[in-house]
């Protein structure tokens, strides 16, 4: 029997009212994720993924001749804005989900592409990727914790990659491993393979439900067909595909802290002493909205890292004014003022390079860079 449920027109632009329509549902659904089952295990986000599936979500991030709607930055930068005001789980999932899809579109590797595009773009098919270890974390030690080396068939990994967002749910993860003299490849790797061992989802102080979790690459042999770049130095710094960070990570931490300044603005109509702080706050997140979107789209452009940190500030600034005024009933558990402060954390980790890391560190020690 045919399911009499109509499919809701896919979102082709950030002016879609569509758009609205999945916010809506998204933000009845949110609270869903702070509630862990037995174990301490927090919930997937199935169904908002599904709904993000339904509205063609996927599609946004991917040129029309891969199945996509070709957006470009700076109609993403608008589309994660609204995401990211609603459900900052979700969002950042998404990033990784649609991380992987790029890197593949985007390499020279037709058997990938065939093989994988139609179902990430249904969300039939679930790829993250494994990439940190090559940007930002693990940078500190001496010896690359994945190995590759190659073999007549492919390439052999050994190590670990250790912060994959939905390890336990992907059935594809783009990793990056690098070998003894110092190269570096893209690759897909298929979770069933033998020597895939994928850790428990780890308990993060927020997004939890992103099922982030270390896998372990033991001794496992890829074939060569699944290679999307390399063997060369620097991998990640070749092509559009293989690029991280940039100002993603700004746009959802503006999203975070607009909704924060929303909830503000809201209890100021009924408390006059909370009106300049929210004003002020709403004027700093337009002035930083107005860069974001003259970046993306090279209008004015603002260097990633000056705006990162930036939007950094005023994340945490603004989730915690929000709390202060949601006194003490933000303080409870359910209450979104609580739930933003803990997210708004995660940018000081996020893909942050270390230049931005020092001028956190200088900017909350209240002192001047050397």
């Amino acid at each position: 029997m045919k399911s009499n449920k109509i499919k809701p027109a896919e979102i082709k632009s950030p002016s879609d009212p569509s758009l609205k329509k999945l916010c809506t549902s998204l933000h009845r659904l949110a609270f869903d994720l702070e509630i862990p089952s037995e174990g301490y295990l927090y919930p997937w986000p199935q169904t908002q993924l599904e709904l993000c599936a339904q509205y063609g979500v996927f599609k946004w991030f991917l040129e029309e001749r891969y199945g996509g709607f070709g957006w470009n930055e700076e109609e993403l930068a608008l589309g994660y804005l609204e995401l990211s005001s609603i459900c900052q789980t979700t969002s950042f999932i998404i990033t990784q989900l649609t991380g992987a899809c790029r890197r593949i579109a985007q390499s020279l590797n037709d058997y990938v592409r065939d093989e994988l595009l139609p179902g990430l773009l249904s969300g039939s098919h679930v790829s993250t990727v494994g990439i940190s270890h090559l940007t930002t974390s693990k940078q500190h030690l001496s010896q690359p914790v994945l190995r590759a080396m190659e073999t007549e068939k492919g390439f052999l990994l050994d190590g670990f990659s250790p912060w994959v967002t939905g390890a336990t749910q992907a059935d594809t993860i783009v990793v990056g491993a690098e070998f003894g003299d110092g190269r570096q490849i893209l690759i897909v790797v298929p979770t069933h393979i033998p020597g895939v061992k994928i850790d428990s989802p780890d308990q993060l102080v927020a997004f939890s439900s992103s099922h982030t979790s270390r896998v372990n690459f033991e001794q496992v042999e890829v074939d060569a067909k699944w290679l999307l770049a390399g063997p060369i130095e620097n991998v990640m710094s070749r092509g559009i595909g293989a690029r991280t960070g940039g100002y993603q990570t700004c746009t959802l931490a503006l999203g975070l802290a607009g909704a924060a300044i929303e909830f503000m603005i809201t209890e100021s109509r009924n408390r006059q002493d909370i009106v300049p702080p929210a004003k002020a706050l709403k004027n700093q997140w337009n002035k930083l909205r107005k860069m974001l979107l003259d970046s993306t789209s090279s209008r004015q452009i603002t260097r990633a890292a000056s705006l990162r940190q930036q939007c950094n500030s005023l994340v945490l600034r603004a989730t915690q004014a929000s709390l202060a005024v949601a006194k003490g009933s933000g303080f409870v558990f359910g209450h979104p003022a609580g739930r933003w402060c803990r997210e708004a954390l995660f940018f000081m980790v996020w893909s942050c390079p270390q230049s931005v890391i020092n001028g956190q560190l200088y900017q909350l020690a209240e002192i001047l860079p050397e």
